[in-house]
């Protein structure tokens, strides 16, 4: 609620210098036509709704149609992981990554790069390291992938499964830990600053839904490097559920104490083994406590299709071997607001209008304005989509709140909501071109 300018021009121009290109603006159209996609519903919401991608599958025909038609937002399956972009010492290898980064990007997709520092799928050469080789070597890492996708990536797993499983809450044994000790997490999102100052910074973890001491663990290294300045932006929660780890009852409360530390919270690599009307309930317990924290700015679900899941014998995700819809897919959907959604008694019957003026121009920028229009009936709020023409940056706005898909801001009211029937409102920014002169482009209005 007090959000300020400054904090407004940096996640504006985090959202931007990731932006894709301008086919996120047929995606915001379709998005305020009819919200009958995963990425559209999530996108109405202020969100996004990914998936992991693997290169090696994009050549199916139906693999790669439904993830252009369902998502939003991308994340390399394993493409940007240490063993495949640096094998050996100083040797980067990029060609699946970017495959994955340049079909998600003609998409109008956001991307998430994952992940930087892991004790897992580490190259042997990684480990057999001296501490002062392996300090060096990690900060390189990071300097080399980050650089090679700077201003492409919304977000990034800086640090990955640091922490250990039980009651503990000690950190996990790994070259890193045992060689660096526990600075070298502080270390890496410092260097990943640098690296790429508009990217979003994640610390990523499993087991950390909900309150438990390993989730406790992570919530005491947020919340001193957010005292002490170390950038860390955003925490992921994996979400691997089964019958024996089912959705924890206080995930919606383990998500909002993370955001009341200054963070935002994401939904990682969700999957949740099962079928039926018992899979589709756990699913649209997550989707609920998601769109319950203001700050939880995604979802991203663990592959497209069951057949490729790495837990392809839980049946855990929202697409069949056959790319069929299941009962949970409509669950989430609905969840989301989507089509078939059913809503609350007489929604929808609200409507606005939003339309585009331009009203400052000059060499480097422009100041635009966008006036909401209520329809025949009374509005108490509003959300109104904006795609703005990459490498355009929004520097500040005023009189409405965003939030951000790519380039793709979605803005609600900061105080003028509740406008009368035919009454007007308005809110604008300020936008650095950066060569680009186009205006941008209103995808919508919705009311309630």
């Amino acid at each position: 609620m007090r959000m300020t300018l400054l904090r407004l021009s940096r996640a504006a121009a985090a959202g931007l210098v990731a932006a894709a290109a301008l086919t996120a603006a047929a995606h915001s159209a379709e998005a305020a036509e009819a919200a009958d996609t995963l990425g559209s519903a999530a996108a109405a919401q202020g969100r996004y709704f990914g998936t992991a991608v693997a290169a090696g599958h994009l050549g199916e025909a139906d693999y790669a149609a439904t993830l252009d038609r369902e998502f939003n937002s991308a994340t390399p399956e394993n493409e940007m992981k240490w063993d495949a972009t640096e094998p050996s010492r100083g040797t980067f290898t990029f060609s699946a990554a970017d495959r994955v980064v340049d079909h998600a990007r003609a998409q109008g997709m956001d991307v998430r790069g994952h992940t930087l520092v892991w004790h897992s799928q580490l190259p042997s050469w990684v480990g057999a390291l001296g501490a002062a080789d392996l300090r060096g070597a990690m900060n390189d890492h990071i300097n080399q992938v980050m650089g090679r996708y700077k201003g492409q990536i919304h977000s990034w797993d800086v640090v990955n499964e640091a922490f250990q499983d039980g009651d503990s809450g000690a950190r996990r044994s790994s070259p890193f830990q045992d060689k660096l000790g526990d600075g070298y997490i502080e270390e890496a999102f410092r260097t990943a600053r640098a690296a790429d100052p508009a990217a979003k910074l994640c610390y990523n973890d499993y087991n950390t839904d909900g309150v438990n001491a390993k989730s406790t663990a992570v919530y005491a290294m947020v919340k001193d490097f957010k005292a002490r300045g170390v950038p860390i932006d955003c925490v992921g929660f994996q979400g691997h559920f089964n019958s024996n780890s089912p959705v924890p009852a206080d995930l919606r409360a383990n998500l909002q104490r993370f955001a009341d530390l200054g963070v935002d919270v994401q939904i990682t690599e969700l999957d949740i083994e099962g079928s039926g009307t018992a899979q589709a309930d756990a699913y649209a317990r997550v989707v609920d406590a998601c769109l319950a924290v203001d700050r939880c700015t995604g979802i991203t679900v663990w592959g497209v299709t069951d057949k490729y899941s790495w837990r392809s014998g839980g049946t855990p995700l929202l697409f069949d071997g056959n790319y069929d819809a299941k009962p949970a897919y409509d669950a989430v959907l609905a969840a989301l607001g989507g089509d078939g959604g059913g809503g609350e008694p007489g929604e929808g019957t609200a409507t606005c209008t939003a339309t585009y003026t331009r009203t400052a121009d000059w060499n480097s920028g422009y100041n635009g304005q966008i006036t909401v229009t209520a329809g025949s009936e009374p509005i108490s709020s509003w959300a109104a989509t904006v795609t703005f023409a990459a490498p355009q940056q929004v520097q500040a706005t005023w009189n409405a709140t965003p939030s951000w898909s790519g380039n793709v801001m979605t803005a609600r009211p900061s105080w003028n909501g509740t406008l009368a029937a035919g009454a007007s409102t308005s809110f604008g920014f300020t936008v650095s071109k950066n060569g680009s002169d186009a205006a941008p482009v209103v995808g919508g209005c919705t009311a309630s």
